[in-house]
Formats: C-alpha cells, sequence, structure tokens
C-alpha cells in the first residue's frame, strides 16, 4: 500500500498508527534515514500536525521496483530493504518534496475494538484522527520494529465523529488481494484463551470492587541499629497517589527503565488490604483491552509455586503452576522468549515464597533449557537472566524477610484502606446483592452505631465480617446490634459454625491455624486435618477455602484476620501452652532469646478478647464449658503481666497494641489501670496510626481524665482522626504536621466550625521546630503567611500561639539545599517575636556562607528576645565576620551566646569580633575554634576579653596558632579555653 499526501506534511517523522510519515525535502541531497533515526526522533504539535496528512491505502506493487505518476513527480517503492523487517518499505523520489516515508502494513482495526471510556488515558504515540488504534494484542505494535520506543498505555475511546473509520472503509482494506501478515493461530488463540480465563469475574461479594488509593512508597530502616525495613510513613499531605490508577503504576518505573530491562514493581499492604483483588482486577483490565501494551498477562498466585524440592522450566512456571493451566504449544512459548517486554507477569502474595528466600540472592547460571528448581527460576527472572525486559507485579505484605529486599525495585506503592466513607459504600454495595433497600439502610446504621468497628473496617477484610454479621443479626429479625471489638465480630461469626461442627473441629481447625503461623504459611494439605467430615464442615462453613491449581489438593483460611483468630482460640483452649510462656504471645515484651516473631499480627488482640471477656458471650459461645477452667487460669497469669506492665515506658507501637488489648478485654479494672498509667507527653513520632489507632487512643484519653500533649508528627493520621484528638478538652497541646494542621484549620473554617477552629489553633505548637527538608521551610512559610493575612485583617487580632510561642528555631538542610533555603527562612524570621534559639549549625554543614550571614544580619533588630545564635560550619569568611560584628550590637541586651565554630575567618574577621565584644553587655560564651586566624588575631580577641567582665568563656583553639601561644594566652586570661 502507498499513500498520497494531500496536505503539507509533517517537518519530523511521525508515527500514526501503521504509518511513519518522514519530513519533505529533496530527495536527492538527503541520504535515507535509518529506522533507529526515525524512530528515536519525538514529534511536535502532533495533534496539529496528524489533522493536516491525509494517508490513503492503495493495493501495493507486486513488484520489486515500480513507478508511479504522481502531480509532485515519481516516487520509488522499495518493498525490500537488508536492514528493515518484512512488512517496511521506504519510499522516496526526486520532485516529489518526500525524502522518506516509511510504511508498515499493518491491519486497519474496526470501529468496534475501541476501548470503552473507561480505559486510563495516558499520552503515547500519535495516532492518525481517521485511524482509531486497535485494542486486540496481535495489532502490529511499536516493539515490532527494532529500536522503537516500548509502547505507552494509550486511550482511544475519543476517537468519534467524522474522523472515524466506517465499516465500509475497513471492509474495503480487508478486500486488499495481498492481506498482511497475521501473528500464528496458535498465539492468537492461546491469547483468546488467556483473556477469557481473566474476564471472568467472581460472583457475589467476591464481585465487589470499591476503589482504593495507590500510593507512592518507600521502605526505610526502622532504627539506626536495625537491618529491618519498613514502610515509611509520611504525613498525610505528603502522600502521592497514583492518581492515574493503573496506568501510572505500570508506567511508574519507566524513566528509570534501560531499554529491554525488566521492570519491578511492588504493590505493598497489610493483609486484608485488598492486595489480591487488586492483582486480579489488572489480569481483568488487560483481558478488557485496556492494557494494549502487554500482549500475554500471566497472574500467579505464589501459594501456588512454594514447591521446596521439586525442579521446573519457565514454561512451567508461565503454564503449569498457577491456577487453570492452560495447554500451551512450543510455538507460543517461543514467542513469548522474543517478545518479552510485551509480557507482565503478576505474583501476587510474593510474602508466600519466603521459604525460598534464598533466590533473591542465589547466583543464576546463564539461561538453560535444563530444569531447576523454583528458586532458581525466580532468581533468573528477579536478576533479569530469565524472560529479560518483561514487567513483573508484585504483591507482598510489607513485613518478612523477603519484603525486605523490595526496597531495590524499580516502584513501590502502598496499598491505603478504605476510608470511612468506602467502607460505607462496600456495605451498601454488598447489601444491594441481596436486595432490599431497608436492609442496606438498616446495616449502615448498625455499623454507624459502633465506631470502633467503624474504624477497623479500614480494613476490607474486616468491612466485609461486619457485612456477614450484619445480615445474619438482619435475618433473626430481633433487636440486632453489632459487638463494639474484634473478637466480638468474630465470635458472632463463628460461634454458630461452631455449634454444628464435628466433636473437635474446632480445636484442630484452631491448632492448625497456630502451627501454620508460626511456620509463616497460610495453606495447609488436606490429610492434615482429622478426617473428611471436618474437612467438609470446614469448607462448608466458609472457615477454609480450596484452592485451584494445586499440585495436591490444599486449603486456605478464607481471611488472615481469620487465621489470626483461630491461632488465639488454640492459645485461649489449650493446655500444651505453658502459663509462662503464654505473655509472649501478647508481643508487649518480646523476650531477647528466641523471640516471638508476631507473624500472626491479630493474635495479640484476639487472645486478650477470648481470655477476659465474659465466657457465655465469647469462648463459651464457641467451645462450650469445658474450656472455662483453663480460659480462667489464663485469665490470672495475663492479668498479673499486664498490671505489672509501665505504659509509660513502652514505645508508641507497643504502647497502642496495649490499648487495643485493653479495648478487646472488656475489662474495666485493666482498662482503668491501662490509661491511668499513660504519660502526660505522648509522642508517636513515626508511629503510624490507622483509623482504629486513633479511636482507641481517643477513647483512652478521655478515660483517663487528665491533661495531655500529643506528637503525631510523621503518624499519617488522616484528617478527620487528626481533628477527633485535637477536639478532645484533655488534649491541651499537640503537635502534628504544618501542612496537616493548616489542612485541618482550613476544612474547619470551610465547614463553619469556629469554636473547634479555636481550639485547633490555640493548642497547635511548632516548638522547637526543626528544618531539614525545603517543605519544611514552606510550610513555616505558610503559617507565617496566615499570620500576617490575619494581622491584616480587621476581624481577627493578635498573633497565632503557634507562631508566637516559638523559641527554637534549627535549619539543618545541608550544603545543597542550605544556601537556596536560607534566604527564604531568613524572610521568616521578624515573625517569630520570641525567638530565644537559632540554630544553623548541621552536622552535613549548610554552608551559607557571607550571603547568608549579611541577609541574617538585617533581621537582627526584629529578634529583641534572641539569646543562643549558632553560626558553626557554614563557610563564614572575613567578610561575613565584619558584617556579622556591625549587626550585633542591635542583639547586645539579650544575647548570651555566640558560635562560629569551625569557619574560615582569619585575623581581619577576628578583630572586627574583638571590637564589638565589650559592647555585647549580655553575652556569656563566644566560641570561635577551628578558624583561620592567627596569633594576632587570638591577640586581638584576649586584649578585647580583658574590657568584658560579663563573659564568662572564650572558646579559641585553633590549629593555625602555635600552642604555646595558646598557652601563654591562656595563662594572661583563665577564661580562655582550649578544649
Amino acid at each position: 500500500m502507498a499513500p498520497f499526501l494531500t496536505a503539507e506534511p509533517p517537518a519530523v517523522p511521525l508515527v500514526t498508527g501503521s504509518f511513519l510519515v518522514g519530513p519533505v525535502s529533496d530527495s536527492s541531497t538527503l541520504p535515507c534515514p535509518s529506522p533507529a533515526a526515525l524512530f528515536n526522533k519525538e514529534p511536535e504539535s502532533s495533534q496539529t500536525r496528524l489533522e493536516e496528512t491525509v494517508l490513503t491505502p492503495v493495493p501495493p506493487s507486486s513488484s520489486l521496483l515500480s513507478c508511479l505518476s504522481l502531480p509532485a513527480g515519481p516516487i520509488q517503492i522499495i518493498p525490500t530493504l537488508p536492514t528493515l523487517p518484512q512488512g517496511l518499505w521506504q519510499i522516496s523520489g526526486a520532485g516529489t518534496g518526500v525524502s522518506g516515508v516509511f510504511i508498515y502494513q499493518g491491519e486497519v482495526p474496526q470501529a468496534s475494538q475501541v476501548p470503552p471510556s473507561s480505559s486510563p488515558a495516558v499520552h503515547g504515540l500519535p495516532k492518525s484522527p481517521d485511524r482509531p488504534g486497535s485494542t486486540s494484542p496481535f495489532a502490529p505494535s511499536a516493539a515490532d520494529l527494532p529500536g522503537m520506543p516500548e509502547p505507552a498505555l494509550t486511550s482511544r475511546a475519543n476517537v468519534t465523529g467524522k474522523d472515524e473509520v466506517s465499516p465500509t472503509q475497513c471492509s474495503a482494506a480487508r478486500d486488499v488481494p495481498s492481506k498482511p501478515p497475521k501473528w500464528p493461530e496458535s498465539v492468537e488463540q492461546f491469547c483468546r484463551s488467556l483473556q477469557d480465563k481473566h474476564q471472568a469475574e467472581p460472583a457475589g461479594p467476591d464481585g465487589i470492587l470499591v476503589e482504593v488509593d495507590l500510593l507512592r512508597a518507600r521502605l526505610e530502616r526502622n532504627s539506626s541499629k536495625s537491618l529491618e525495613r519498613e514502610l515509611a510513613t509520611p504525613d498525610w499531605a505528603e502522600r502521592q497517589p497514583a492518581c492515574g490508577g493503573l496506568a501510572e503504576v505500570l508506567l511508574a518505573a519507566g524513566d528509570r527503565r534501560r531499554p529491554r530491562e525488566t521492570q519491578v514493581i511492588a504493590v505493598l499492604g497489610k493483609a486484608g488490604q485488598g492486595k489480591s483483588r487488586w492483582a486480579r482486577a489488572v489480569s481483568r483490565a488487560w483481558a478488557c483491552g485496556r492494557l494494549p501494551q502487554y500482549d500475554f498477562v500471566f497472574h500467579l498466585p505464589c501459594h501456588c509455586l512454594d514447591r521446596p524440592g521439586d525442579t521446573y522450566r519457565l514454561r512451567d512456571l508461565l503454564f503449569s503452576l498457577g491456577p487453570q493451566p492452560l495447554p500451551v504449544d512450543d510455538e507460543v512459548f517461543s514467542y513469548i522468549l522474543r517478545r518479552p517486554d510485551r509480557v507482565l507477569l503478576i505474583l501476587d502474595a510474593f510474602e508466600e515464597l519466603e521459604a525460598q528466600d534464598g533466590f533473591l540472592h542465589s547466583a543464576c547460571g546463564p539461561v538453560s533449557p535444563e530444569p531447576r528448581s523454583l528458586g532458581g527460576l525466580l532468581a533468573g527472572l528477579f536478576q533479569r537472566k530469565l524472560l529479560r525486559g518483561c514487567t513483573l507485579l508484585l504483591t507482598a505484605r510489607p513485613r518478612g524477610r523477603l519484603a525486605q529486599s523490595l526496597s531495590k525495585a524499580d516502584a513501590l506503592f502502598e496499598m491505603a484502606g478504605f476510608s470511612a466513607e468506602q467502607a460505607e459504600t462496600y456495605v451498601r454495595r454488598y447489601f444491594e446483592l441481596s436486595g432490599g433497600t431497608e436492609r442496606r439502610e438498616r446495616a449502615l446504621a448498625l455499623l454507624r452505631d459502633q465506631p470502633f468497628l467503624l474504624g477497623h473496617s479500614h480494613s476490607p477484610t474486616v468491612c466485609r465480617a461486619v457485612c456477614q454479621l450484619s445480615e445474619a443479626l438482619l435475618e433473626r429479625g430481633d433487636e440486632a446490634e453489632l459487638p463494639s471489638t474484634l473478637t466480638g465480630l468474630y465470635v458472632g461469626l463463628l460461634s454458630p459454625a461452631a455449634r454444628d461442627s464435628p466433636p473437635g473441629a474446632l480445636a484442630a481447625l484452631a491448632k492448625l491455624a497456630w502451627e501454620l503461623g508460626r511456620r509463616h504459611q497460610g495453606t495447609l494439605r488436606e490429610d492434615q486435618l482429622p478426617s473428611a467430615e471436618v474437612r467438609a464442615w470446614a469448607v462448608a462453613k466458609g472457615l477454609v477455602q480450596p484452592i485451584p491449581g494445586a499440585p495436591e489438593p490444599e486449603l486456605a483460611f478464607s481471611s488472615f484476620l481469620l487465621q489470626c483468630f483461630l491461632g488465639a482460640v488454640w492459645l485461649a483452649l489449650s493446655g500444651e501452652i505453658k502459663d509462662k510462656e503464654l505473655p509472649q504471645y501478647l508481643a508487649l515484651t518480646p523476650r531477647k532469646k528466641r523471640p516471638y516473631d508476631n507473624w500472626l499480627e491479630g493474635v495479640p488482640r484476639f487472645l486478650a478478647g477470648l481470655v477476659f471477656q465474659p465466657r457465655a458471650c465469647c469462648l463459651g459461645a464457641l467451645a462450650g464449658p469445658e474450656g472455662t477452667p483453663l480460659a480462667d487460669r489464663k485469665q490470672k497469669v495475663l492479668t498479673r503481666y499486664l498490671k505489672r506492665l509501665q505504659p509509660g515506658t513502652l514505645r508508641a507501637g507497643r504502647l497502642l497494641e496495649l490499648l487495643h488489648c485493653a479495648h478487646e478485654a472488656r475489662d474495666a479494672g485493666l482498662w482503668q489501670h491501662v490509661v491511668q498509667g499513660l504519660p502526660a507527653r505522648l509522642s508517636f513520632l513515626g508511629t503510624r496510626l490507622t483509623p482504629p489507632d486513633t479511636r482507641v487512643l481517643g477513647s483512652a484519653l478521655e478515660a483517663a481524665g487528665r491533661h495531655f500533649s500529643l506528637d503525631l508528627r510523621s503518624t499519617g493520621i488522616d484528617p478527620s482522626g487528626l481533628g477527633s484528638l485535637v477536639g478532645l478538652s484533655c488534649v491541651t497541646r499537640f503537635r502534628a504536621a504544618l501542612s496537616d494542621t493548616v489542612g485541618l484549620w482550613e476544612s474547619l473554617q470551610q465547614r463553619g466550625e469556629d469554636e473547634l477552629l479555636r481550639a485547633a489553633e490555640e493548642k497547635f505548637t511548632i516548638e522547637p521546630f526543626k528544618a531539614k527538608t525545603v517543605k519544611d521551610v514552606e510550610d513555616l512559610g505558610n503559617l507565617v503567611q496566615i499570620q500576617r493575612t490575619r494581622s491584616s485583617s480587621e476581624d481577627v487580632a493578635g498573633e497565632l500561639p503557634a507562631i508566637r510561642g516559638l523559641q527554637k528555631l534549627e535549619f539543618a538542610l545541608g550544603p545543597v539545599l542550605g544556601p537556596q533555603a536560607f534566604p527564604r527562612l531568613v524572610g521568616l524570621l521578624e515573625a517569630f517575636s520570641s525567638l530565644q534559639h537559632l540554630d544553623l549549625d548541621s552536622l552535613s554543614e549548610n554552608k551559607i556562607g557571607d550571603e547568608g550571614v549579611a541577609q541574617l544580619s538585617a533581621t537582627f533588630p526584629q529578634l529583641t528576645a534572641l539569646e543562643t545564635l549558632n553560626l558553626s560550619q557554614n563557610s563564614i569568611t572575613d567578610v561575613g565576620a565584619c558584617k556579622l560584628a556591625e549587626a550585633l550590637p542591635s542583639l547586645a541586651a539579650s544575647l548570651l551566646r555566640l558560635s562560629l565554630y569551625n569557619n574560615c575567618i582569619c585575623d581581619v574577621g577576628a578583630e572586627s569580633l574583638a571590637h564589638v565584644l565589650p559592647d555585647m553587655v549580655s553575652l556569656r560564651v563566644l566560641d570561635v575554634q577551628y578558624n583561620k586566624f592567627t596569633a594576632a588575631g587570638a591577640q586581638q580577641l584576649t586584649a578585647s576579653l580583658r574590657k568584658c567582665p560579663h563573659v564568662e568563656t572564650l572558646a579559641m583553639w585553633t590549629p593555625t596558632i602555635p600552642f604555646g601561644v595558646q598557652e601563654h594566652l591562656q595563662q594572661l586570661d583563665s577564661r580562655i579555653s582550649l578544649r
């Protein structure tokens, strides 16, 4: 086929569907550009240029060299070139004004192939307005051509109107005698089968999808002494949602990816956050045509891969190990090996492979068709030796050995839980499936009446459990009421199943849940259950579910939280657990030797609830009266242990866990012991606060009946949680991220909650404030701007308490960002009338230099309360020292301590400081150690010191002064320090 150019062609090569259009010029003087040269150029104003170019396909010439007469002159058609693949032609000719037109033969798609409007819209390669792009995985793609950039996600939903290709035009294009080459039938058939497999939507509640935020994340060490990494906790305003959804996730590491390089993307989240359901939704999106950059998507639950000892090939991993294996032949597998960049491999629940954690670090040899261990296959994938160029998408919990290695992934995302509104949306959709608006509204009312359960519905797993119990309560028809604890929720769900169970079935399943959890496993073989009757009961009641695709019959607990609950049931009922071992399973004071790792992280709360709550409505409803004596004994053991604990000595994370355990216990004496032991100053700095954490903390503070000061920085607390804690009368002071607090103020002002707004302003403090990033300086500037705006308003008088109360300000941005951000900070200083301590020293050195000192000196007249000024390690020379000396008299009445340690001050600067020293009547300490002045400068300072009886210490040791001279000066005046 050959196009006729009926308008001015573009000046740069453009990709238009299946066409590459070259620039217009005299072909006799310009050589034919190479494909790489064409493909590597970026289009300019692609939309405008495409509208100016009309391309009309015509039948191709059958001869190797043909000539067509055009009004502008002849053109040459050369169907084959040695460096170009089959189906790519170059057209050039003198007089045509065409230096090069490359045409790739491809099938024009039908209009019915246009994907729905819900597909993600991401700017990708430009396309012709009269040809909608194909969503078929078999349409010729950019990756078919050597050197072509990887195809991007493209939305073609808006191709409508007069520019759309009509079915008649498409039919005419297909009636061309010589059809373009198609992919092998076996490949196309396999891809259709794979699409059909992924398109199947789960029925019932499993099919309910509520969109949650995916946040960009990073792993960081939880302490300087620990090598373990955990998810960093950004402040609420600093979160970076993936606004583009799935499209942004899959393109996240594109700017860091080298050509033909494997891309690793990890989505992390706690158990029950919906990671597996999201992974299945990715597969379904591809099957529906919304991920056209991939020809094949393989979804592999990792519990199907946890098979130590067996050997496999790459072919087995892709086609045989997952659920519902599909038959495949050599032709399909060979195609995949040739096109790995068109493959998306999803490894769901990556933590299930902990038994094979050595594969991330083991050496992987060259690609070989020989079978190897599953760990060897995975090592080849992660070390980019097998299927190199594919995209690996992992979902995993942030804890565990394997998760620690994911910090090296190309992109990390975190799956956020439900907000209160999203939880209510899930409840509505759940009851819409069963029908009845009245029941739906009653279920929502039940949930709203229990704020603790509403907070726990932050987890989609808990939200579904709430729906299941609400449905059961509403079916009974009596006065329904949800329990106020997680323990009560799961007792309500399991007690009907326990009443109908075979003898010993619940205890046997609980023991398996505990033992598997100790080994970090959530799946069991069918032969591990006592009998087929127990298996049938557990499956029928939804406690376990069969795993499709397993090599032998296997079962998995229906949720991780249910496994935790069953594990706690075993601890509460078992006589095998010694009394002295029981307290360690609360994970509040882990032992140094053989510590309990708390992999079943829900066990402590459930254990406290099962042991302390009234027997009749809790443990007795599950196990009958037989377990009462053991439970009574264990309650006494845990009571002694918990009442010996001092809440004020626990770290923030364990203190929160203690509060949850005390709340689940529903024991008044234990609750009062815990809340009365809370310290007056509670710091949760760097500890994540989820909605249930906020609920239980607020309840404890109210019950204590005392005043508290809270530090909520770097907790990720949501705005509603922050507002609820700040609004408590027992909270008299709080610290939170500046951006989060300003956002709270604006929200309260918009809602007209003036009283709460005044309380939030009065209680907020930033003392002391340390600027470590540019954003910290910007946030401080926003706060000052609010103050200045209010000062200019006649309606509001007085300073913001946070600004008025700031006494210590530290600046530690380092040598790169320090000089850039310091001028902004200087412009804010005059607002802090109570500032007493200004520390510009940093371990990495701020290097504000002489210019920064000059800017700072201009603010001294406004800093009338300044007592300490630390200018150490800032690359200050004589110029800066002289500027400083000129401005210091403005601080004569207040400044007590001045440090110029480790700068570049020479004799001229030392002389300037010596001259002003007698005027500094309040100065007590001057530190000029490690500078560049010589004995002459030191003598000037010593002579000036004699006129300053108020100065207590002059620290003056510096390597540029002979030690004998320094000793002599110290003998003259004992206030000179050489340490």
